[in-house]
C-alpha cells in the first residue's frame, strides 16, 4: 500500500528515487519548477532532455537526476487551463498516472510530485489537488504497485492547504 504525504518545500532538495518535473512540451527548461529542476540538476539534464525530442502533454519521459539528490527525473507536460472545455482534466490525470508508471517501471519506490499545471498554467487548485491524489492512489494500487511513498511537494501555503484538504477528504 502506498503512503501519500503532503510536504512544504523545494522539490529539488527532496531525497527520493524520482522527482517529477512539471515540464513544458520541449523539455528544455522553463520557469517555475521546471527551471528550478534544470538549474539544480546541471547542464547534463538539458543535454539528456534534448535527446528525448520533447514530450506530448499528459505523457512522461525519464532522465537521470544528475546533480539532484533524486536518482531520476520524470518529465511531464501538464495541460494549460483554458476553461475546462479542452480535455484539461483528462490530460492532467494522464500526467500524474503516466509519471507514476514511468517511475515504477524504473524500479522507483519513492516519488515526489509538484502540483502540476497549477502555477503559470493556471489549472484551478480546487480541481487539480483532488484529481491528482485520486489518480495517484488508483495508479499505485493498480499499475505502480512497487511505489511505497508519494510525496506532494508544495511550494506555498495555498497549494499545501489545497492538497491537505483533498487528502483528508480522500481518506475519510
Amino acid at each position: 500500500m502506498v503512503t501519500i504525504k503532503i510536504v512544504r518545500g523545494d522539490i529539488t532538495k527532496v531525497v527520493v528515487d524520482a522527482i517529477v518535473n512539471a515540464a513544458n512540451t520541449s523539455l528544455l527548461g522553463g520557469g517555475g519548477v521546471d527551471g528550478a529542476i534544470h538549474r539544480a540538476a546541471g547542464p547534463k539534464l538539458l543535454a539528456a532532455c534534448r535527446a528525448l525530442h520533447g514530450c506530448e502533454t499528459g505523457e512522461a519521459k525519464l532522465t537521470k537526476g544528475y546533480q539532484l539528490p533524486a536518482k531520476y527525473v520524470v518529465h511531464t507536460p501538464g495541460p494549460i487551463w483554458r476553461g475546462g472545455q479542452h480535455n484539461e482534466v483528462a490530460l492532467l490525470a494522464n500526467s500524474y498516472r503516466n509519471s507514476l508508471n514511468v517511475a515504477a517501471a524504473q524500479g522507483c519506490q519513492t516519488v515526489a510530485f509538484p502540483s502540476i499545471s497549477t502555477g503559470v498554467y493556471r489549472f484551478p487548485l480546487a480541481i487539480a489537488a483532488p484529481l491528482a491524489l485520486q489518480t495517484l492512489q488508483q495508479t499505485a494500487a493498480s499499475t505502480a504497485k512497487s511505489v511505497t511513498l508519494i510525496e506532494i511537494v508544495c511550494f506555498d501555503d495555498q497549494t499545501q492547504d489545497a492538497f491537505e484538504s483533498a487528502l483528508a477528504a480522500l481518506t475519510k
